[in-house]
């Protein structure tokens, strides 16, 4: 039994990723402030004995005996990340600097979940984790695409310095049940637009592409990298399966039998047009990790997800 700190642990991917360490036989102490996550994502594992609940804020430092730490604190959907910017980036920059302190003081091996949006608007397609990026520095995004990228320099710099035992996982878009329904990432607005029979919003044309993975198989790549050994990272974790706006829009409107229309908007500042990951790396290095659950299938369980948790 290990004991395993989740900093995020409330939130969408952290929820997932507490009850999967739970049900292998760990310790797991969760760690949010709920700016983003939310109790009862994780309420039902509350009894479990091996399950401590923590609200803290890791831009202050905490401190605990732990045999692994994940690094998951920081909204990650442009709606959330661009309300407050300054605490986005605080997030990702102290947050990382106080949970590398506290797995240096420890020893303890510690994992950072890093993005795609380290690549931007990418020249180059797919994106392998080479790649240095095409980042704006000042724009409305950049609070998220380098604080996170800033993070990628700590987490490498407290290994080379340090020797901390670090694991760099670039995650990209990934949906799944314990989104919130005001998430402002484009599946969970497209599901509840069109459970309500409201008009799918696309921004843009429709035929910028993004690359999607089920939940369930980030975790998996998650819980294997934190598993290897002589290995940092980075690597991408997605599904390198690219489709348009436009074919989600309509693959969600037929899944859920909606009568939804589709309506476009300006695309806004900084939007990458392409996104799809290279998961050569994560084959070699992670045991023939590759994603498992085809996009259909996913949306099905989501979408079932959202019309019972929130009764659209």
């Amino acid at each position: 039994m290990k004991q395993i700190v989740v900093t995020g642990g409330a939130g969408f991917i952290g929820s997932h990723l507490c009850e999967r360490l739970l049900n292998e036989g760990n310790t797991v102490i969760c760690i949010d402030n709920y700016f983003t996550g939310r109790k009862q994502n994780i309420v039902h594992l509350l009894d479990n004995p091996y399950f401590e609940l923590v609200r803290h804020d890791i831009t202050f430092p905490y401190y605990v005996e732990a045999d692994e730490i994940y690094n998951l604190a920081c909204p990650a959907s442009p709606v959330h990340y661009q309300f407050d910017p300054v605490s986005t980036v605080k997030t990702s920059v102290i947050g990382a600097i106080n949970m590398l302190g506290l797995a240096k003081r420890i020893k303890a091996r510690i994992l950072q979940a890093s993005t795609s949006e380290v690549y931007g608007d990418p020249s180059v397609h797919p994106q392998e984790e080479s790649y240095w990026g095409n980042v704006n520095p000042i724009g409305i995004r950049s609070c998220y695409d380098e604080g996170k990228r800033c993070a990628e320099t700590l987490f490498m710099d407290y290994h080379r310095q340090n020797k901390v035992d670090i694991k760099i996982i670039r995650i990209f878009n990934t949906y799944g049940t314990n989104m919130r329904p005001d998430d402002g990432r484009v599946i969970s607005n497209f599901i509840v637009q069109a459970l309500k029979g409201e008009a799918l919003t696309i921004y843009g044309d429709g035929t910028q592409t993004r690359s999607f993975q089920y939940v369930d198989d980030l975790i998996e790549g998650m819980i294997r990298m934190m598993a290897t050994d002589h290995f940092t990272g980075p690597v991408n974790i997605g599904n390198p399966n690219e489709f348009t706006m436009l074919e989600l829009a309509e693959m969600v409107i037929r899944l859920t039998n909606s009568t939804s229309k589709i309506i476009f908007q300006p695309l806004p500042a900084d939007d990458p047009k392409q996104r799809r990951p290279d998961i050569s790396l994560a084959k070699e290095k992670l045991n023939g990790w590759e994603p498992k659950i085809p996009l259909e299938e996913g949306l099905k369980r989501t979408i079932n997800y959202f019309r019972h948790q929130f009764i659209i």
